[in-house]
């Protein structure tokens, strides 16, 4: 899909920028009235952490015609801390194709001293990183210009003009930013009969002001900053945005972009013939299946080709960011981003008879709600929905839904290749997205997964020396997302040394001294199958003396206890967990001869309904028995109760360090 051009790799060619493109020479030329007006102003509410504040925005879109937008868009920043100088960076993200920037100018208002300015002539213009996130060609750029002086206590400014050939009859205002805002303009310029509608995200929004002749204005004022805070919801998903809709007269249904369902069916009609076969992908079906017994045997088969065989490369050009590539490049190309690998599959289903469709949604869940409204922009990503035959029923089927006309739904990513088919990631799990069909595109919400089908089970056999020593084999079984992740670490490791990596660093957060002896991986590459750590290792002193007492933590390894609300400030934002999971430890250690129980931590069992802890300590014979269960059941916990999920992990963190006691008895 195209890709959002606030990503991480705009931020990397911005940060590129701000060192290569210094400018020869600034003129000492001044900045313009709008932003000496803005010099003496008082300042919005900010603290100590703000490292700047945006003064002054300005967003005005002009109509020209169907084919052409033009956008004039003004900054002014004033920096407050060293690490503001990001804000004296310009970067203009477009594309080649379909963009074009016509001027830009920059300023710097010293706190003493004339300001400054420079131009279209110190800037320099630059494209995404090669193979950033599989992106093989794109015609998205960005055009930096580093403003000069831009250090706290100096206000830095800029405008420029940028026209483009609008792909859909839709602006986006984003106006909330990660600093404090003291005020921001919006206009829109629409030739006669032209008609818009608005939408507001995540803000309560404002009526527009008729400016008179087609022009209509918004404003917002003392925006709160967003700060960022660890597993925070999505961008999309909190800050603050305006949705322009825009309707040419006599316009067709087409240009009519504000529900889901025109929204869907825009998208249905890019890919009209798209699915349609080659003959070498009829005859690759007829190999793949042709020793299939089963419809789902034969959906599994085409379903690993597109996940193994066609590798993600992106190619992006134009409408080439939303339209995917014909069914038949893709597979005799065997590459394709998102969209081409679901029109493949797509394809190979129709001809075993299975009918699927487009899902459009975007990869962090959280981005889209139901109180979101139709907008391009919202989605990253593309899966299939594949309609299963009625008389299908099998347990591997997990990720479905039961649609009131299309009936069973079954959701699968073939862009993941760490998935088994059936099941879907936990970022897309209770995630929304939207659904294409030949009528059009609705706004469903895709299954939330049983928690047991991701989780890790760890089995530990281990004893205990005289001397404080501990030995033993652990197995680790990993399923779902757990085994995804693991998967991606270990077929991407490059030395076969490194492979080993995640066991020792798992030792290295539990034990103070080890070593390991033994490990081996099973099923590293086979998504269908547990991803499996089988491993042996030493750890001297493990167990501590304290008089004729000997003191054993009964959890040997790993740590669920998370200090994310250990800080200072309290939450503004709700905490997202990676998707519902279930971990399970069981610890057997064999006590050295002579010593036996004095002592047991107590049994823990926590529920929070959003996740739940339960533990037991117990002895049997000379072996003593640690089990644990950690659940993740809901995927997101409110600001309110947040005190609740410090609670939990306080109560994790006092089991993980308990201990037992034990004493020596004399024969």
């Amino acid at each position: 899909m195209r890709a959002n051009l606030f990503s991480p790799r705009v931020l990397t060619a911005v940060g590129a920028l701000f060192f290569i493109c210094t400018p020869l020479f600034a003129a000492r030329t001044d900045a313009p009235d709008w932003m000496h007006a803005v010099v003496s102003v008082p300042l919005p509410a900010h603290d100590e952490k703000d490292n700047a504040i945006l003064l002054y925005g300005e967003d005005n879109l002009s109509v020209v015609s169907r084919e052409k937008f033009r956008t004039t868009v003004r900054r002014a920043y004033k920096i407050l801390r060293p690490e503001g100088r990001e804000y004296g960076v310009v970067a203009i993200p477009f594309d080649s194709l379909n963009s074009k920037v016509t001027s830009i100018h920059a300023w710097c208002i010293p706190a003493t001293g004339k300001d400054f300015e420079v131009t279209d002539k110190d800037a320099v213009e630059t494209s995404f990183l090669k193979g950033e996130g599989g992106m093989l060609i794109t015609d998205e750029r960005i055009k930096g210009l580093p403003i000069p002086a831009a250090e706290p206590g100096n206000i830095v400014g800029y405008e420029y003009v940028i026209e483009q050939r609008p792909l859909v009859m839709q602006d986006v205002w984003e106006f909330q930013d990660t600093i404090p805002v003291r005020e921001a303009h919006y206009s829109l310029t629409l030739p006669a009969g032209w008609e818009y509608k608005d939408a507001w995200v995540n803000y309560p929004g404002g009526k527009a002001r008729d400016a008179g002749g087609g022009v209509w204005q918004w404003s917002v004022g003392d925006v709160k900053a967003i700060r960022k805070e660890e597993d925070m919801p999505p961008w999309r998903g909190i800050a603050g945005q305006m949705v322009a809709t825009l309707y040419p007269p006599g316009g067709s249904s087409a240009d009519a972009l504000q529900t889901w369902n025109e929204l869907g069916g825009w998208y249905n009609a890019l890919t009209t013939h798209r699915r349609d076969p080659s003959v070498e992908i009829r005859q690759e079906v007829n190999s793949l299946t042709a020793s299939a017994p089963t419809t789902l045997a034969k959906m599994q088969s085409v379903a690993a080709f597109v996940q193994r065989d066609i590798r993600y490369v992106a190619i992006e050009l134009g409408i080439g960011g939303w339209q995917p590539h014909p069914a038949a490049d893709v597979f005799a190309h065997r590459y394709g981003d998102c969209k081409d690998k679901a029109t493949l599959l797509q394809s190979m289903l129709k001809e075993i008879g299975v009918d699927s469709y487009y899902v459009i949604i975007n990869a962090d869940r959280g981005s889209v709600t139901p109180e979101t409204p139709a907008y391009v922009g919202a989605f990253d990503h593309a899966i299939v929905a594949i309609k299963l035959p009625e008389d299908l029923k099998d347990r591997s089927l997990i990720a479905t839904i039961k649609h009131p006309q299309l009936g069973t739904l079954l959701f699968f990513d073939p862009t993941n290749e760490k998935i088994p088919f059936g099941e879907i990631g936990g970022y897309l799990q209770a995630n929304y997205g939207m659904l294409v069909t030949p009528g059009g595109g609705e706004l469903v919400k895709l299954p939330q997964q049983p928690s047991d089908l991701s989780g890790i089970q760890r089995n530990g056999k281990l004893t205990l020396t005289i001397s404080g020593d501990l030995q033993g084999n652990v197995e680790e079984v990993r399923v779902g997302d757990r085994a995804a992740g693991s998967r991606e670490l270990y077929t991407t490791t490059e030395k076969s040394s490194d492979r080993i990596k995640p066991v020792e660093n798992l030792l290295a957060d539990s034990l103070s001294m080890f070593h390991i002896t033994y490990a081996t991986v099973s099923n590293p590459e086979d998504p269908a199958m547990p991803f499996i750590w089988n491993y042996s290792f030493q750890a001297a002193n493990y167990a501590k003396y304290a008089g004729n007492l000997l003191l054993v933590r009964p959890r040997v390894l790993g740590s669920k206890a998370w200090g994310i609300l250990e800080t200072p400030e309290p939450r503004r934002y709700p905490i997202e967990f990676d998707g519902p999971v279930l971990d399970t430890d069981n610890f057997e250690i064999a006590l050295p001869p002579n010593y036996v129980v004095d002592d047991l931590p107590p049994a823990v069992d926590a529920d929070f309904g959003f996740a739940s802890y339960h533990s037991k300590t117990e002895i049997s014979g000379n072996v003593l028995h640690y089990h644990r269960a950690f659940e993740v059941k809901e995927l997101s916990v409110p600001v309110s109760k947040a005190d609740q999920l410090k609670k939990f992990y306080r109560i994790i963190a006092s089991d993980e360090r308990n201990t037992a006691v034990l004493k020596l008895v004399t024969p």
